[in-house]
């Protein structure tokens, strides 16, 4: 066994002697005891450490290295923690700009689920969004009284077209049109769910892209939107 290891254990020999010696009287060398313990428990960790360094022998320039770059880290880890809540928002913001439509979910201050979506190609607000289990690219349209879903995506998400009756008029960017009322069992946009949601069916040709209209925007707690981004609150 090394010298220094005999150094610490006698250090802490010593430390625990006074401890006991003095236990009574509540004070060790002018310090109270709990105090006195934590400056030898720390004292001898630093001692193992320093040993363990200058026992791997490394340079002290190498050493002095070492601890810039872990004091690097540990400043870097600091700062992440601390603008955690600014670089939450950055990291949604870059999200929904690199896909756009992709639903960005996360918990409101008094702890309900919000969906964010940043504006799109068109300066309109798309959605992805999941019914029967299949994704759906939506357009939302506050002016859409339920959600519309074109010929082909209802195709998609499985519903009975042979039952389907065309019997709603309906006004679309492609002129008048017919469209059947349906109810969708379960429509999901990030964390928010609804279900049993009124829809209508468009006939084939008059629509292009899917409506999340207002079947499913009149359920929310909330819906704001401002340049860029709009965010649903459940």
């Amino acid at each position: 066994m090394g010298r220094p290891l005999w150094i610490i254990f006698s250090v802490i020999g010593f430390g625990l002697l006074l401890l006991l010696i003095n236990h009574d009287s509540g004070e060790t060398l002018g310090m109270p005891n709990d105090s006195f313990a934590n400056v030898l428990y720390l004292g001898i960790w630093g001692a193992v450490v320093a040993a363990a360094v200058v026992g791997s022998g490394m340079r002290i320039g190498e050493m002095a290295r070492n601890a810039l770059i872990w004091l690097i880290v540990i400043l870097l880890l600091s700062t992440v923690y601390v603008y955690r809540f600014e670089l939450q928002e950055v990291g949604y913001r870059l999200a929904g700009g690199l896909l756009p439509g992709t639903p960005i979910s996360r918990m409101s201050s008094d702890g309900r689920a919000e969906v964010i979506l940043t504006k799109g190609r068109g300066g309109h607000f798309q959605v992805r969004a999941d019914i029967n289990n299949e994704r759906i690219s939506m357009m939302v349209d506050t002016g859409a009284s339920t959600v519309a879903l074109s010929y082909g995506d209802a195709e998609r998400i499985g519903l009975d077209m042979d039952s389907l009756r065309f019997v709603q008029p309906v006004a679309t960017a492609n002129g008048r049109g017919m469209a059947a009322p349906v109810t969708l069992p379960e429509l999901t946009i990030g964390d928010i769910t609804r279900r049993n949601v009124r829809a209508g069916v468009l006939e084939p040709g008059k629509l292009s892209e899917s409506l999340l209209g207002m079947s499913f925007l009149e359920t929310l707690s909330s819906f704001h939107m401002s340049r860029d981004e709009l965010v649903m609150r459940d």
